[in-house]
């Protein structure tokens, strides 16, 4: 079992009954439409881009490698995301992204 997010876990805790239900709750939309796991998983990760949570963004990257994205997916999802939410709130959100995926290798310059 994956270990839970500290404040999660606390909420579970103290609230066992409304996390079963919120738990319940998810797995209900994920599987109440034709949607494969990996899109729904890189859908995710666009709406916690939008809403600006970066814990969220964080979750569903592990999420959306878990269910088979290459880290060159999620990357395009926070490219098709920057004309949308912008290029400031675009850069917050590759940073949260690149927290959990190795970092791309840079292409080398050649100097002129």
């Amino acid at each position: 079992m994956k270990k839970l997010p500290r404040h999660f876990a606390a909420f579970t805790e103290e609230y066992p009954e409304i996390a079963r239900a919120y738990e319940q709750l998810g797995a209900a939309c994920h599987l109440g439409g034709p949607i494969p796991k990996k899109e729904r998983a890189l859908i995710k990760l666009g709406i916690s881009m939008g809403a600006w949570l970066e814990g969220a963004v964080h979750a569903q990257v592990r999420k959306s490698l878990e269910a088979g994205a290459s880290p060159e997916e999620i990357r395009h999802v926070a490219l098709l995301a920057l004309p949308t939410i912008g290029f400031p709130a675009s850069m917050a959100v590759l940073t949260w992204i690149n927290d959990l995926l190795p970092q791309k290798k840079k292409a080398s310059r050649k100097r002129r």
